[in-house]
């Protein structure tokens, strides 16, 4: 299938909380860290056959970036990104992913700081 005419599912505003950042404080408290994932995979077949096995299970996928974000400990949002992305991509449908990674409170004045990255299968 055409690298172009793949479709999306979205994972939106999944919230949890960890240990992420380069100041002392930040070090030892976990903190709140907002995640919106978009996977792209042909679903054709799952649309055909409306079977879970032709799909990706995206229950999975959550509690895979759940359980590693939950037990992280990074110094940078990047590489917390990277990451989940990471995560979704051992899904074996999943050829692209995209993370927005936002960290509320991380700059005063500022609703939030945000990484935004997009990874392909083989490249992560």
């Amino acid at each position: 299938m055409d690298e172009n005419c793949l479709d999306c599912i979205h994972i939106r505003d999944l919230a949890c909380r960890c240990i992420v950042g380069i100041n002392p404080e930040e070090r030892v408290k976990r903190q709140e860290v907002l995640i919106n994932v978009t996977m792209w995979a042909d679903l054709h077949d799952a649309c055909a056959s409306d079977d879970i096995a032709e799909t990706v299970d995206y229950k999975k996928v959550k509690e895979g970036i759940l359980a590693m974000v939950e037990a992280s400990s990074y110094n940078l949002v990047e590489r917390l990104a990277s990451e989940i992305a990471a995560v979704c991509l051992q899904a074996n449908r999943v050829r692209r992913v995209r993370v927005v990674l936002d960290k509320p409170g991380a700059l005063r004045f500022a609703r939030s700081v945000a990484v935004d990255l997009t990874r392909e299968r083989g490249e992560v």
